[in-house]
């Protein structure tokens, strides 16, 4: 499906392939995967033919359809269920000529739009919503009314619900919450056609891609199974390298010692100039090189406090004159607790973070908090408001204004930040290296406890795994919020779930919120189903004007009445296998694909017969006229 040939790429004073080369095969969802600015993203604009490649090929089968997700949707005024709909290029092209096709042609339109499955499309486009956290009051609304963020996931929605034989999706939990990225796994999981997917976030790479391609030094390799598979793959690989280096370069010296000490000897030439050749027929084997990853500074409280940290009577949160966001809220926090907050955007996580940061008070209720505390909160839009003019070093001066320049940039080394990096601008400093600036100032006071709220919206997988090992090092409070399922369950040791307008504890694990994430869609998802079934649109009714005549009338009655007998056969054929009760034993899995092709099919047959009743209402009409 996706063939890449000694691809050779260079822009930006450097070079990001050098003769890089894969066959991803079809069907395959595939985890690109690599180090914050290695070239993933250049990657995915060079097979979209947005960039175009120094020397190379890259070669999707003839006829596939690429989709990705680049921007938000438009603020259209179409509703949010039709902008759906309308992706599905073909179907919205089918139903529109329905209106002006020649009778002749209408039993082949309708037999195309049975044969994709377009009297099933309304209610899939409505579960895809329900997944990304769309209400059913949302479907109607137009387009202009949604935000840039809820955008981005209906142009992540129209790109799933078009299903390309190619589809590229660039860090999609960058912009969901924890439940729309436990719906995006479950999706990818079963996604029909090929996926190439760019993440950090370890639970999708393993649970919703079957292989790994990991790019290094402008190379590309695939690793078959998830990401936990190709770390253990990868590092006996290296391990193997490092051993066979090891073994080239003692040859190497022993062949060189004979040569430095028999050159000049004229009975042992022959055999030193034989050693030289040997020599230079040795593999050049590189040694091998991991980049370093810092680690984050996240010191503990120096002295702790009296259980409890913070404790929440009939506590209620709003903002001015709003109704409440949060009501009784009754809730205890003590000094070693691990909280992580589950709950949809618009639940009132982010408003509880405030509240308990001191950025929003009770409105009814009390809330008892330690005077002597100290909190870090760290949230995304800290990293939005930060200067772009502004430096590490600058950043570092404000806060430690006793300290020496070499203190400073000694605090900014273990940051991450190295000589380099000390007085490079925030607008010239990646998301990653703003996020670990935020995040270890945030913890420099050695706070009692920490609020972090999306941490790992600009980490990769190996800066995240540091993130993880300095939260089980440290000695405070945390309430966690984040879209990262595997931070989540390796950091909290209990749940919390904003719903309804509270907040209570979750009975149960990570495994436990995904199943009810899931069935809670799926729920959601029936709803509008019923309520906007669509199928294949019936002939219109008479109109007024001049008398219609029989003719067109009965060719319509008549390519419906083919329709009618094809989708007819087709049930029939499939009851004719399914009436064998041997099928059920022999070959379960082909009898459970009849049954669902059988379900299918009654659902054709059930549009075909109400498009025929119509079109033989209307023949009978004009002919009694």
């Amino acid at each position: 499906m996706l063939q890449i040939n000694d691809l050779t790429f260079d822009a930006w004073g450097r070079r990001f392939f050098d003769g890089a080369s894969v066959t991803v095969p079809t069907g395959t969802k595939v985890g690109l995967v690599g180090r914050n600015g290695v070239g993933k993203s250049t990657l995915f604009k060079l097979i979209k033919g947005e960039l175009v490649a120094g020397g190379g090929e890259i070669n999707l089968v003839k006829g596939a359809r690429l989709g990705s997700v680049d921007q938000e949707h438009p603020a259209t005024p179409t509703s949010l269920i039709d902008t759906i709909l309308e992706a599905d290029v073909e179907r919205h092209r089918l139903m529109g000529e329905l209106d002006t096709a020649e009778p002749e042609h209408l039993g082949e339109i309708y037999a195309r739009l049975i044969e994709i499955d377009a009297d099933r499309a309304p209610s899939r486009a409505a579960e895809i919503l329900a997944g990304l956290g769309f209400s059913n009051e949302d479907l109607s609304r137009p387009m202009s009314e949604f935000s840039g963020g809820w955008r981005m996931r209906v142009a992540l929605a129209a790109a799933l619900f078009a299903e390309p034989e190619v589809l590229l999706l660039d860090e999609p939990t960058n912009y969901l919450d924890l439940e729309g990225a436990l719906w995006l796994e479950a999706r990818l999981k079963k996604y029909p056609h090929t996926a190439m997917v760019i993440s950090h976030d370890r639970e999708l790479l393993n649970n919703s891609v079957e292989a790994i391609l990991h790019l290094a030094d402008g190379k590309l390799e695939l690793y078959t199974g998830g990401y936990d598979d190709f770390e253990e793959r990868r590092a006996e690989k290296m391990r193997q390298q490092e051993a066979f280096r090891g073994k080239i370069e003692a040859k190497r010296a022993h062949m060189q010692a004979f040569v430095d000490r028999f050159r000049a000897k004229a009975s042992k030439a022959t055999q030193a100039q034989s050693r030289l050749k040997m020599l230079a027929k040795l593999p050049q084997v590189d040694a091998v090189t991991e980049g370093r990853v810092a680690p984050f500074t996240l010191p503990s409280p120096h002295r702790p406090l009296a259980p409890p940290l913070l404790r929440l009577e009939a506590a209620t949160v709003g903002y001015g004159e709003d109704p409440p966001v949060l009501r009784h809220l009754n809730l205890r926090l003590d000094i070693d607790d691990r909280i992580g907050l589950l709950g949809v955007n618009g639940a009132g996580k982010s408003t509880f973070a405030k509240l308990v940061a001191g950025a929003l008070t009770v409105r009814h209720g009390t809330m008892h908090r330690d005077r002597r505390i100290k909190i870090g909160w760290f949230h995304q839009h800290q990293i939005e408001a930060m200067d772009p003019t502004d430096t590490g070093l600058e950043i570092l001066r404000r806060a430690m204004p006793e300290a020496s320049e070499s203190q400073r940039r000694s605090k900014l080394a273990q940051f991450g930040l190295g000589f380099d990096k000390a007085e490079t601008t925030v607008a010239n400093l990646s998301g990653g290296e703003r996020a670990r600036l935020l995040l270890n100032m945030v913890a420099m006071q050695a706070p009692h406890l920490l609020i972090l709220d999306e941490p790992t919206n600009h980490l990769d997988i190996d800066s995240r795994r540091a993130l993880l090992d300095a939260l089980n090092d440290y000695e405070g409070a945390v309430i966690l919020i984040t879209h990262d399922r595997s931070l989540m369950e390796l950091v909290a040791d209990r749940l919390w779930l904003a719903a309804d307008g509270g907040i209570k504890p979750f009975d149960g694990d990570m495994d436990d919120y995904a199943k009810f994430v899931l069935d809670r869609a799926r729920v959601a998802a029936r709803a509008p189903a019923q309520n906007r079934a669509e199928t294949a649109p019936a002939p219109p009714p008479k109109p007024s004007g001049p008398k219609p005549q029989p003719g067109p009338m009965k060719r319509k009655l008549e390519a419906a009445e083919a329709t009618l007998a094809r989708t007819t056969r087709t049930v029939e054929e499939i009851d004719a296998q399914l009436a064998d009760p041997s099928l059920f034993v022999k070959h379960p899995a082909k009898a459970a694909e009849l049954t669902a092709r059988r379900e299918k099919a009654q659902a054709a047959l059930d549009a075909a017969e109400a498009v025929w009743m119509a079109a033989a209402e209307a023949y009978e009409a004009v002919a009694a006229d």
